[in-house]
């Protein structure tokens, strides 16, 4: 039974990855700001109150798990806000920069003394992070903080390596959330299973790939 670490877990893909990995057989610690009805339903241990954005309370995450082996730490949680030209708001921007870059690299690096060799870290990250795929603008902040990720995640496989940690830059689709509702979009227990299908087939050979949840290489 794997220990699988899931930030961002209270609701939208997060929650998904949840409910997918317990039917799997794993031992998860859901990580969250604010819990759910749902998520305190699902099975997982639930630590609430932590903030990916602050390393005292990313501490206090990696002292809850403190003599743990983690075998799977997939960082979810992000932020989403709409900006255009001619009316950004760089405070959101700043904090989408917060949320979506600097989070996974906090809490990896937190929680990488509870890692062994084998384990697993994965970054759900997002296609509009793609510098090559970019055709349409907009969306700052999130496009600028999902690209930035990008380089951390890559920056992780080539560290992470020596150790023995494999590291899955994620792209988990269009997918029906409180941040997606368009009719293209897939639902996100359907995106879960994907993704952690990703994760199982994760290993140091395709260590710091882009890749789309149905397994396909995204252009940087």
């Amino acid at each position: 039974m794997a220990l699988v670490v899931i930030t961002g877990a209270n609701r939208g893909i997060g929650l998904a990855l949840v409910e997918e990995a317990l039917k799997r057989g794993d031992k998860v610690v859901a990580v969250c700001r604010h819990s759910s009805s749902e998520l305190d339903r699902s099975g997982a241990e639930v630590i609430a109150g932590i903030e990916v954005t602050e390393g005292a309370s990313v501490a206090k995450l990696a002292d809850k798990l403190a003599g743990r082996r983690i075998d799977v730490l997939i960082n979810n949680a992000g932020i989403h806000r709409h900006d255009h030209l001619g009316e950004l708001d760089f405070e959101r921007i700043r904090q989408q920069f917060e949320t979506n870059a600097l989070g996974p690299l906090r809490v990896t690096e937190a929680l990488l003394p509870l890692m062994h060799e084998g384990s697993k870290v994965a970054i759900i990250t997002s296609r509009s992070g793609s510098i090559g795929d970019n055709g349409s603008g907009g969306t700052y902040g999130y496009r600028m903080s999902k690209a930035a990720v990008n380089m951390a995640g890559v920056n992780l496989a080539l560290e992470l390596k020596p150790r023995g940690i494999a590291v899955g830059i994620l792209h988990p689709g269009m997918v029906r959330t409180a941040m997606s509702s368009s009719p293209q979009a897939v639902p996100a227990a359907d995106s879960a299973r994907r993704l952690m299908d990703r994760i199982a087939e994760l290993s140091l050979a395709n260590s710091g790939k882009f890749l789309h949840a149905d397994g396909s290489e995204l252009p940087w």
